[in-house]
């Protein structure tokens, strides 16, 4: 099956960018703290982000002292504003799949990924690719959909009281891996489920050692703060690793 560009679609584009603009959301909540927290140092580093979309991070990367960040994205227009409201002399943005990662003639010390795998169809292969790219000792950093919300295929995501109110996650199909559709500004956006163990040992097979794994949730300080973020104290939107390569 052909791979799905859905940030080219105008409709798409155009939500998920109010979306993004929207400073009080999950991503700047909860995933991009978390992905951060699980960086090294940058200085002096060769940083590669797997679908960088509008290049934010790898702006953020050179801030932080990477050296030279390369940014891939398959999304033409996403990668218009990359290159004119993040660009540096340090950042290269190419228009790519991360299925041709193979083709990359670079070596990184780190490569960083935020909510992007799970768009993936061959995420064995793209780990392999990671590997073979990153210098000795290199680190993945990446964030995903968490598997109990990429399983989810159709109907009430929650099982609700009389009065509405969410009581407890439905959990469907977990365990049939595959493709799933879903709406989100448009029908069906394709993404791909994995189960933890599946991810897990992806990443061992390919010759990493996993150093952390982060579910984020709210606190208490967070939910007074932010109370429409409650459903989260349910379940984590979110999976964030952390792994190196290993000899």
């Amino acid at each position: 099956m052909a791979m799905q560009n859905i940030f080219d679609n105008e409709t798409f584009f155009e939500g998920y960018r109010k979306l993004r603009e929207n400073k009080i959301n999950a991503n700047t909540v909860f995933e991009i703290p978390t992905l951060f927290s699980l960086l090294p140092d940058l200085h002096g580093k060769t940083v590669l982000d797997l679908g960088c979309g509008f290049g934010e991070h790898c702006i953020e990367y050179v801030k932080m002292g990477a050296e030279h960040v390369t940014g891939i994205d398959i999304s033409e227009k996403m990668l218009e504003v990359a290159r004119r409201e993040n660009s540096d002399p340090k950042i290269e943005y190419l228009m790519m799949p991360m299925e041709d990662l193979a083709t990359l003639n670079l070596k990184a010390d780190v490569v960083i990924s935020s909510l992007s795998l799970h768009y993936v169809q061959d995420f064995s292969g793209v780990i392999k690719a990671v590997h073979a790219l990153l210098a000795d000792d290199g680190l993945l950093v990446f964030s995903q959909e968490n598997p109990l919300s990429t399983c989810h295929s159709g109907g009430d995501r929650w099982t609700r009281d009389a009065n509405g109110n969410k009581l407890y996650l439905n959990l469907k199909d977990y365990s049939v891996e595959g493709e799933r559709y879903s709406t989100w500004f448009v029908d069906n956006v394709q993404k791909y489920h994995r189960m933890f163990s599946t991810i897990v040992n992806t990443l061992i097979e390919a010759g990493f050692c996993i150093e952390k794994m982060i579910e984020p949730l709210p606190d208490k300080a967070l939910l007074a703060k932010y109370p429409q973020f409650k459903d989260s104290s349910f379940k984590s939107d979110f999976l964030i690793i952390r792994a190196r390569k290993t000899a």
